[in-house]
């Protein structure tokens, strides 16, 4: 069985979140609009098979699984997990992981709005005056307000580092690209924020040795970050 992962060619962005998932299961996936680039067909054919079959989705990624298509990145994981034994078995500890996953999907939006706080189809050059406004509230509020709702989370976790105990989960992979992220965009706030989130920084870095990812990350699979994605670094927005 070969998943088919549908989001835009040259970005990591939300489809970023599935693809650490499919790397770490070690599943078989096609990135579609990735293998379709070589003919220049990537980010076109993304748009065409959007709108295809009886439950289309509102925007990239989406999952297609044999004749299951399936929309928005925490539901994809909400689907993964469970088949690769990357979230409980148990419902109530299903349902924890995709909480956990949905805050992390809060904080990205937020990520996100910090260089388009007008409007999404607006140029960052044009509500740069805005978004100076916008990231100084996220990097002296909003960033130290999520990575220390996952720090307590791991303070009051039972034993074994990661944000459910012993078992790691998609949450956790999530949250190192989270980490990730928030480290090209606003180096400077992170330098300052970190020594406060040891337990987060811990779970960044022992995903970052887990085998599949290591290999994940040093491969061409692994898009770089750039200015073009949800995280992105501006210096003026992240003064020293």
């Amino acid at each position: 069985m070969t998943y088919h992962l549908h989001y835009w060619p040259t970005i990591q962005g939300r489809g970023e979140f599935v693809r650490l998932a499919l790397e770490e299961a070690g599943a078989a996936y096609v990135d579609v609009a990735r293998a379709r680039e070589d003919d220049g067909g990537g980010e076109e054919a993304l748009m065409a098979d959007l709108a295809q079959g009886d439950h289309p989705s509102f925007a990239p990624p989406y999952l297609v699984d044999g004749d299951r298509v399936i929309g928005q990145t925490a539901n994809i994981l909400l689907h993964l997990g469970l088949r690769h034994g990357l979230a409980p078995k148990a419902e109530a500890g299903r349902l924890w992981v995709n909480q956990l996953q949905l805050t992390i999907t809060d904080l990205v939006a937020e990520a996100h709005d910090v260089h388009h706080p007008v409007g999404v189809g607006l140029y960052y050059e044009d509500q740069k005056d805005e978004a100076a406004r916008r990231a100084k509230e996220f990097r002296t509020q909003r960033i130290g307000k999520f990575l220390g709702w996952f720090e307590t989370v791991l303070e009051r976790t039972p034993k074994g580092g990661w944000l459910t105990g012993e078992a790691l989960t998609y949450a956790d992979l999530s949250l190192f690209q989270a980490v990730e992220g928030l480290r090209y965009a606003f180096p400077h706030a992170m330098k300052r924020l970190e020594p406060k989130l040891p337990n987060v920084i811990a779970v960044r870095d022992a995903v970052a040795e887990r085998p599949n990812i290591a290999a994940y990350l040093k491969s061409e699979r692994r898009i770089a970050f750039s200015t073009e994605g949800i995280f992105r670094h501006y210096p003026e927005l992240d003064p020293g």
